[in-house]
């Protein structure tokens, strides 16, 4: 788990992470990439992140991809980032493609339901949460 300051330099991310499975003799290797879109106005999106809890969240994963043969890493941003610029980066190595393809899915929608990341919309240089995209954390808030 890799967390940087504003936005992701993917090329950079994505071919440290092949150098490093190079030898691993993983016959699949899926990534999925986030990029944001520009809608409703907004310049940026930003990003702050709980990460005690994030790391007990991927490390699950971790273990999770381990007992299948697999490996899963993943890259966000905090802070703001720009429209036309990515905020996140998972990928899954795996020796086998299904393997591979059901756990990458598996990973981003419980990443997106799951994580700690509280997102921000930037609209005129100002923050504004985004409550109507965003998933109340399992334990979290004042009535949980």
């Amino acid at each position: 788990m890799e967390l940087y300051q504003g936005a992701l330099d993917i090329p950079s991310i994505f071919n440290r992470w092949l150098k490093e499975e190079n030898s691993s003799n993983y016959g699949a290797y899926i990534p999925f990439i986030g990029t944001i879109r520009e809608e409703n106005g907004i310049e940026a999106l930003s990003f702050d992140i709980y990460e005690p809890v994030l790391k007990e969240w991927f490390d699950s994963w971790v273990a999770k991809a381990e007992k299948l043969g697999a490996k899963v890493k993943m890259a966000h941003a905090i802070g703001d980032v720009p429209v036309h610029t990515s905020s996140y980066i998972s990928a899954v190595f795996s020796p086998k493609r299904r393997v591979a393809l059901e756990l990458i899915d598996e990973f981003v929608e419980d990443f997106k339901a799951n994580a700690p990341i509280w997102k921000y919309d930037v609209i005129n240089g100002k923050r504004v949460y985004a409550e109507d995209r965003s998933t109340p954390m399992s334990g979290s808030g004042l009535l949980a």
